[in-house]
């Protein structure tokens, strides 16, 4: 896992981030959102971000840690899905 700039990723690697997407408007898990706002969850405190980041290697990694950390995350994420994802699909909103 490493905290990373998009510009100094290697392009020929697929990267794998843990994403949550708002289940509703203002939800707790980041207040004043929208419906279906899309974001990445900061390793260090839990929280939905859209700056702060960091990547796997591979999904199987992504997941693990996601497993890992499920307790806080679910905490700190109530009633959101955190999912693995392709860290340039989501950046292109495929994901």
């Amino acid at each position: 896992m490493q905290r990373c700039e998009v510009e100094g990723l290697d392009a020929t690697r697929t990267y794998w981030v843990p994403a949550v997407v708002s289940p509703h408007r203002d939800w707790a898990g980041a207040p004043g959102c929208r419906r279906g706002a899309r974001f990445l969850v900061d390793r260090r405190t839990f929280r939905p971000s859209r700056e702060r980041f960091e990547t796997f290697d591979s999904r199987l990694s992504c997941l693990r840690w996601i497993m890992r950390c499920r307790t806080r995350l679910n905490r700190a994420l109530p009633g959101a899905r955190i999912r693995a994802v392709p860290l340039d699909l989501w950046l292109l909103g495929l994901d």
